[in-house]
């Protein structure tokens, strides 16, 4: 399956992503209810934040669904094996909604990109983590480049921010109840 791209400054940029995301879900003969959403990153780093962005927005947007990983108790390198242990002990074949920061090229900084693949989080830093999820979406961060971690650090939040928006709106879309 290939990659989407999606220039989440935008103004119906969410409502794309949104419709990307349903398609996937569509394909897959998956429903919300055993959608497992999984925002990867870190509070400690601007460009790495997007994930517990993402979780943070959902959380109070969404109360009701399945989010790891927030500002508060973020899901990173350090414990994504334990927290995909939890998820499996918890949910019966979870659908899982990866959700990461990651580094391209200059012209699609600012885009949200989704894919019926597994993430490879930290694969911009050069950690080697398990591949993650059966839908990835990553927010282009920054430019990738030499050394990604300070890449990470000298981002703009402004950016992020963005992309956390345009990402946690386009989830809880996928939760509203179907126009009659």
């Amino acid at each position: 399956m290939k990659t989407i791209y999606l220039n989440a400054f935008e103004s119906d940029a969410d409502k794309k992503l949104y419709s990307a995301i349903k398609k996937f879900l569509h394909r897959h003969n998956t429903d919300t209810d055993n959608v497992v959403i999984l925002c990867i990153g870190t509070d400690r780093a601007t460009g790495d934040c997007l994930g517990p962005l993402v979780g943070n927005h959902l959380k109070k947007e969404r109360p009701d669904i399945s989010v790891f990983g927030t500002l508060e108790r973020p899901v990173h390198a350090l414990n994504l094996e334990e927290t995909l242990e939890t998820i499996h002990e918890q949910f019966d074949k979870p659908f899982i909604i990866a959700i990461d920061a990651s580094l391209g090229v200059p012209e699609h900084i600012g885009y949200a990109t989704v894919c019926s693949k597994p993430l490879l989080p930290g694969k911009g830093v050069n950690k080697k983590l398990p591949a993650i999820g059966n839908l990835s979406i990553t927010g282009i961060v920054n430019v990738a480049g030499f050394p990604n971690s300070v890449l990470l650090q000298s981002t703009r939040l402004h950016t992020v921010m963005t992309l956390a928006d345009c990402i946690g709106n386009a989830i809880s879309m996928c939760y509203l109840p179907a126009p009659l």
